[in-house]
């Protein structure tokens, strides 16, 4: 639900920036040739391939911004786990999968005609993957202003620990679980780019014991050393539900009180029967499904929910990334600042024709550490 629901709000904030990015009339000599991440049509199973993508080119004009539009330069586009559920054919999603993708992105103002932005200021977005586009009636996209927290040089940050998964390992923290001091949480895909971040502001801010799990022993080794967790579990040693119950039950003999849940599956089971009375548990998303045609059903056993107070709660992470709630990007700079949070590792693809490439590696057997990034 977490992931459907982000997805649908980005290709919804996505939609309104395309459809100044299109434009193309005007002095010839004024247009720009902008590249643009195309779905070539539904992929409802199985993990997603670079043919099912083509960049697509078109000539975008400036000079056709109007009153309070900005003409953006990307710099990096983000491939997330989220954009698996919005290639999937729904009832609502006609006939023909073909659209532009969008998604998060990071880039530079070029030109304004908003008296809220000027030409430099630079910025995180949900809008489409293109790379040179008009951004219409931007006082109601989905931006966020970066130029006085970043340098262009780490304007990748706005896509990550200043973007949209550093705002949900904020938001799950701080807002879904609520830590107390003493207490174990136990997060998936610790390695991951938002697993990286809840594991330091949950230690680090909250003083809480951190166990993670990844698929190798370098990320084990990498989630302790460069993440601080205390624990690692490597889910490919402990593959089943009883397996890791019994590892958890010797990490953490008095149970978990809080899982921030990445990956579903028998992991969620194993976590949710470990759970302690007043256990939390954030469902942020579900990716050992995400290329399921259908959903499975989990064996959640409402039951023991009742006398132990325990709670679950599904999330997104837009009204702490635009500001609504909570005060995620100065809360997170200051946590920057202070080295509370110091581990910012990112994974860079180079050019928009490997955005493709970027996105399928996330659903397999990879190297990738921290945040998956591509640079235009």
């Amino acid at each position: 639900p977490a992931a459907a629901a982000a997805a649908t709000a980005a290709a919804a904030a996505g939609a309104a920036g395309a459809a100044g990015a299109g434009a193309g009339a005007g002095a010839e000599e004024m247009a720009q040739t902008a590249k643009a991440v195309w779905l070539c049509d539904f992929v409802n199973s199985g993990v997603p391939q670079p043919e099912h993508f083509e960049v697509v080119e078109s000539e975008v004009n400036p000079d056709d911004a109007g009153d309070g539009d900005i003409v953006v330069e990307i710099k990096f586009m983000s491939v997330d786990p989220y954009l698996r559920a919005g290639l999937k054919r729904t009832p609502e999603s006609g006939e023909s999968g073909r659209r532009v993708m969008s998604g998060f992105v990071s880039g530079r103002v070029v030109a304004s005609k908003s008296a809220d932005w000027a030409e430099g200021d630079l910025f995180g977005a949900s809008l489409p993957f293109q790379t040179f586009q008009i951004v219409k009636n931007v006082s109601k996209q989905v931006i966020w202003k970066l130029t006085d927290l970043l340098e262009e040089k780490n304007l990748s940050h706005g896509i990550g620990v200043l973007g949209m998964t550093g705002s949900t390992a904020y938001a799950g923290v701080t807002a879904v679980l609520r830590p107390e001091e003493g207490e174990t949480i136990y997060v998936s895909a610790a390695s991951g780019a938002v697993g990286s971040l809840v594991g330091q502001i949950a230690k680090n801010v909250y003083g809480v014991t951190t166990i993670g799990s990844c698929g190798s022993d370098e990320k084990i080794e990498l989630i302790k050393s460069t993440f601080g967790y205390d624990h690692g579990i490597n889910y490919h040693k402990v593959d089943d539900k009883e397996a890791l119950k019994k590892e958890l039950k010797e990490l953490a003999p008095k149970g978990l009180n809080m899982v921030f849940e990445n990956v579903g599956g028998f992991q969620f089971d194993a976590c949710f029967d470990s759970l302690a009375a007043g256990g939390r548990v954030a469902i942020c998303g579900l990716i050992a499904q995400y290329n399921n045609e259908k959903f499975e059903p989990t064996s959640l056993q409402l039951s023991q929910m009742i006398y132990t107070a325990q709670r679950i709660e599904g999330f997104v992470c837009f009204p702490w990334l635009t500001g609504q709630k909570g005060n995620f990007l100065q809360d997170m700079s200051k946590w920057l600042k202070e080295g509370k949070v110091t581990g910012v590792e990112e994974t860079f693809y180079e050019g928009i024709d490997n955005w493709a490439v970027a996105f399928k590696s996330l659903f397999e057997k990879n190297d990738n550490k921290g945040k998956v990034v591509v640079r235009i």
